[in-house]
């Protein structure tokens, strides 16, 4: 079962292409959007809601033709914009009523659904202040509530955490978890923000340009690699601890070597990833550090990230088109599961 399909999904402006022959499959559940800026994912889901017609390419959400079914898709369909789109001078209660009417709900039930809404999101204290006094959260709450309050299959959270400071982030991200746990509302969230989305989604989708660099589970970017990660204190006797390290690991016949670009790990100046080929790695690394007279910070079991997918295309001169190119030329084409 899949809750958006795109087949070739193109968009071309003058002067850019910001969708580039884009075909994945969305399953139920969290799924996570990422790329940079203007790598297309606004324009995604503006063309996902009927809103922006594709330059050429097909999408169905929720079995919908994008192209001819808009208005049924925005029945079953939340979205959360981007930006701040709230009228300062009407309480929350008041703005959530009035959209749960235009989605169809009759007045007792528009009303019933906004509290129970705004509980939801926790705002139902401050549900009756004007929203010009709301803070960056409380917005951002009241966005995520408009699109929830008409009870729809799916929402489309566009950068739901800017503007958030980090216990705001963590809050929203727990929240958007919840739609889906609790309700069982699928959801496809997007983020600039990589590591958000690895706590957050069952299944990511990285973009890159408005091509597809890759789709599949959060637990197949984040999986444990045959790597370690030693991270040692200097001493008088070696003022750079991790390359004497890294000589001594080298001449024993490991492989050592400084980590790059982000690993996600605190420290990462002054770490070495090692290559795992045996149990006995371990006890060598041990000796090694023992013999140096170097401290011991940490040793562990290196974890992949979602931002090195990007470092991963940038040594690639192909790029994620090539890739695709390739596929298409095998016979398998374009398309990644996020499922």
């Amino acid at each position: 079962m899949t809750v958006i399909v795109t087949e070739s999904l193109t968009k071309r402006y003058p002067r850019v292409t910001a969708l580039d022959r884009l075909t994945v499959d969305i399953t139920p559940g969290v799924t996570g959007l990422v790329g940079a800026n203007g790598a297309g994912k606004s324009t995604l889901i503006k063309i996902l809601l009927g809103l922006a017609p594709a330059t050429s390419g097909d999408a169905r959400v929720l079995g919908l033709d994008v192209r001819t079914e808009g208005s049924a898709i925005r029945e079953r369909v939340g979205y959360m914009p981007e930006h701040d789109c709230l009228p300062p001078d009407v309480s929350a209660t008041e703005f959530v009523v009035h959209l749960a009417r235009m989605s169809g709900l009759p007045p007792t039930a528009a009303r019933e659904r906004t509290a129970d809404t705004l509980r939801h999101v926790g705002l139902y204290e401050e549900r009756y202040r004007p929203m010009g006094g709301y803070s960056t959260g409380m917005k951002q709450r009241v966005k995520l509530a408009q699109a929830l309050v008409h009870d729809p299959q799916l929402v489309l959270l566009d950068e739901p955490t800017n503007g958030l400071d980090p216990v705001g982030r963590d809050e929203m991200l727990s929240l958007i978890r919840r739609v889906h746990t609790d309700f069982g509302i699928s959801v496809l969230v997007t983020s600039h923000l990589l590591g958000e989305l690895e706590r957050t989604c069952d299944h990511v989708v990285v973009i890159d340009g408005g091509a597809l660099l890759r789709s599949s589970a959060t637990s197949d970017f984040t999986q444990a690699t045959a790597a370690l990660a030693v991270e040692v204190t200097d001493t008088d006797a070696h003022p750079d601890g991790t390359a004497a390290l890294r000589e001594a690991l080298t001449a024993a016949g490991l492989t050592a070597v400084p980590p790059h670009g982000d690993t996600g790990l605190p420290g990462a100046g002054h770490l070495l990833l090692v290559d795992v080929t045996g149990d006995d790695t371990y006890d060598t690394v041990r000796d090694a550090i023992a013999e140096l007279g170097l401290g011991l910070v940490r040793m562990e079991q290196r974890r992949h990230r979602i931002a090195e997918v990007f470092q991963q295309n940038a040594q690639n001169p192909q790029g994620a088109q090539g890739q695709q190119d390739a596929q298409e030329r095998n016979g398998k084409g374009g398309s990644g599961h996020a499922g």
